[in-house]
């Protein structure tokens, strides 16, 4: 079996921007700068020796927080900008659609900017001919090419612009955080477009924040992060770890919390340890450790959730008093429970400390609270459907250890 070649090839590309400190409008204080050392501007590096290379026919994936230099390495791979340092290779005629509309006049009919977009994108007048019926009917506005731009829905403008970007036939496609575009139903038409392109051994570069989308449709991904290469190559696991990584973000004090931080004398040093593994697959246990020290005599017990990230509802929590404890002292209980129903969902462990009035009296930091994340890994990996997220609101099924 021949091993697939190498469309695109980066090897350790760096780049940085020249950010300026201050403006001059004086030519003597430019000099007198320039000779004591001080150049007017900081150097702001985006990317710091990247190096990965694309093979023909994948679907390859490009994820990183906002900052991390995902944009600016396209624009690279795109020949918009020029590393400071390192190559970018491309075997094939590449397509690069980096912002939905850019290009488009408004002035000009549909059919005119469709022309006029597949010049910037370097297609002879020829090849768009051919292409053409294939863009009209993938964005279904037969009827409206020959009106002028401005005169479409912004709907309108992005299936066109977004149809002429997937439809034209480069070797090497790169798109830009442009999955999301148009209605609930072009949606689901270009969903469907991509499992074909997956399909067809066709070269794809996506960048994107949706991990469900990088575990859809890529076979290959990497993780940039501050301008490095921290995770590269099977997709659920770049996406696993992305999702990881921005699990845990600083959350608000609620007035309740604060009053409880501010008034509460009797339980001090509250710490939480999450003893499990962070990620972990539905079949495992979650376990974790709680202690404090209570001050006075005041009668305890803890409460808690593991609560969705990303949708902010409890999916777990336990406050069935079953670990009321009296007397001052230190206190120390591992709790151990399973949701084998759950698949690709990240938690966030919440604990707080109440007294039997069920007032809080402590509370565990919520920005640094442990983070776990569950992923099924006995899926196949053509089976897009069983990778869909399975949660709910769980029935409790853990128990309380004391320790001494």
């Amino acid at each position: 079996m021949s091993q697939a070649k190498t469309v695109v090839k980066v090897e350790h590309v760096s780049k940085f921007f020249k950010l300026p400190t201050e403006s001059t409008y004086s030519l003597r204080t430019a000099m007198v700068n320039r000779f004591k050392g001080i150049k007017g501007y900081k150097e702001q590096h985006v990317l710091k020796d990247i190096s990965f290379e694309v093979k023909e026919g994948d679907f390859f994936g490009i994820v990183g927080r906002n900052g991390s230099g995902k944009s600016t390495l396209l624009k690279i791979i795109s020949q918009i900008y020029v590393p400071e340092k390192g190559s970018v290779t491309v075997d094939g005629k590449l397509v690069s659609f980096i912002e939905l509309g850019v290009g488009f006049n408004p002035e000009l009919t549909g059919r005119e900017n469709v022309y006029m977009n597949g010049a910037l994108l370097g297609f002879s007048k020829e090849e768009v001919n051919a292409m053409y019926d294939d863009i009209v009917d993938f964005a279904e506005l037969g009827a409206f090419m020959n009106q002028k731009l401005k005169n479409y829905s912004s709907g309108m403008q992005v299936r066109l612009a977004f149809s002429v970007a997937i439809k034209a036939q480069g070797d090497v496609l790169i798109l830009d955080e442009v999955l999301a575009v148009g209605d609930e139903a072009f949606q689901r038409k270009c969903n469907d477009y991509f499992m074909e392109r997956k399909k067809s051994g066709k070269t794809t570069i996506l960048v994107t924040h949706d991990m469900g989308a990088v575990k859809k449709y890529c076979n290959q991904a990497v993780l940039i992060e501050n301008g490095l290469v921290k995770a590269l190559g099977n997709p659920d696991d770049v996406a696993n770890q992305y999702s990881f990584d921005n699990a845990v973000a600083p959350t608000s004090v609620t007035e309740d919390k604060k009053e409880a931080q501010e008034e509460s004398l009797c339980v001090d040093n509250l710490k939480v340890e999450l003893l499990s593994a962070n990620t972990i697959s539905p079949r495992e246990k979650v376990q974790f450790r709680i202690s404090y020290d209570v001050l006075d005599d005041t009668a305890t017990y803890i409460a808690f959730s593991l609560t969705d990230i990303d949708r902010n509802i409890w999916i777990y929590n336990d406050n069935s008093l079953d670990y009321m404890t009296n007397g001052k002292g230190h206190k120390s209980v591992v709790y151990t429970c399973d949701m084998p129903s759950l698949n690709d969902i990240k938690l966030k462990l919440q604990v707080s400390v109440r007294d039997d009035d069920d007032k809080m009296v402590a509370f565990a930091d919520t920005a640094n609270s442990p983070v776990v994340f569950i992923v099924r890994d006995d899926i196949a990996t053509d089976d897009i459907s069983e990778k869909d997220s399975a949660t709910g609101l769980l029935q409790r099924r853990g128990k309380w250890e004391f320790k001494k």
